[in-house]
């Protein structure tokens, strides 16, 4: 796996989902919606290490310390009839920021986005989110302003799933 100087990133295991969980919470704070987090580490650990794994994370240290971490799984287009490698969440603890742990996170899962043959890497991002978005342009990412995110969930998915 990638090591910087003083950052080494390692794929998650078992073992790390509390670590996991305590930076999913960091960004919730981050995002302004701290309360948000429904998850547990059961649900995660069921998700990067159950029988059928949903998702991948990789983890970003120092002397032992997390300092970040990225959730990744792929996805499918029909376009290009090739994989995707979509990024979930990407987070960087403050503290560890400038540092090149979000590049390297990054850099990462380019690696294994070629690896796994996918046709891109791609992410959401908050638009208040102007750090993170002129870090993203910098390494050559393109906003897809002709997309609109749409989410189904809660009761509405609920109403939709019971319909005859």
């Amino acid at each position: 796996m990638e090591q910087k100087p003083d950052v080494a990133l390692r794929e998650a295991t078992p073992d790390d989902v509390p670590a996991l969980l305590g930076l999913v919470r960091d960004l919730a704070v981050y995002e302004k919606a701290p309360n948000a987090v429904e998850m547990t580490e059961a649900l995660l650990s069921a998700a990067l290490f159950g029988e059928t794994p949903l998702a991948r994370a990789v983890l970003a240290e120092a002397q032992g310390k997390s300092l970040g971490f990225a959730i990744w799984f792929t996805s499918f287009s029909t376009w290009t009839g090739r994989a995707g490698l979509y990024l979930e969440d990407l987070f960087v603890a403050p503290h560890a920021r400038g540092r090149g742990v979000g590049r390297a996170l990054l850099r990462h899962l380019a690696r294994e986005a070629i690896r796994l043959g996918c046709a891109r890497l791609e992410w959401s991002v908050l638009d208040w989110n102007a750090p993170a978005i002129t870090f993203y342009q910098s390494l050559g990412a393109e906003p897809l302003d002709e997309w609109t995110r749409y989410r189904l969930h809660g009761e509405a998915l609920g109403r939709l799933a019971q319909e005859n």
